[in-house]
């Protein structure tokens, strides 16, 4: 039994230590540089943020990614302001939570898995997140 505790208290030290080490600025200025090349319509430029799994999803066809990300996604293909939010490593993985409004005025979050590559920060998977209803 203390042996597991032991093991639980070392894996949390251990996730907070490597959060407080994890390069933030690089890593929110991989999402925004995507970001800002989706809103360009520069599809090539926001393909060089993309990390080998979705490389590889994608048979290294930027346009077919082009057209998912604004078929699928299209806060971020069509963005207008970026907030960043909570980076934290969850089952080992680098997250940073992205707070979106879209051209429309529409309000998104969205959770980034990053994977840190020789190329450095890449983008590994997005997902939508349910933002909480906000009262006045």
């Amino acid at each position: 039994m203390v042996r597991i505790l032991v093991g639980l208290v070392f894996c949390v030290w251990a996730g907070l230590a490597v959060a407080q080490d994890m390069p933030t600025r690089d890593i929110q200025n991989t999402i925004s540089n995507q970001m800002d090349a989706f809103r360009d319509g520069n599809v090539d430029g926001a393909w060089t943020f993309a990390a080998p799994n979705i490389r590889r999803m994608f048979g290294q066809d930027p346009n077919a990614f082009g057209r998912m990300v604004e078929r699928g996604y299209p806060m971020v293909w069509n963005n207008d302001q970026v907030r960043f939010g909570e980076l934290r490593v969850l089952n080992g993985h680098v997250w940073q939570q992205v707070r979106v409004t879209d051209a429309a005025g529409g309000q998104h979050v969205l959770d980034y898995m990053m994977l840190q590559t020789e190329a450095g920060w890449k983008i590994a998977a997005v997902q939508v997140v349910e933002a909480p209803d906000v009262g006045v």
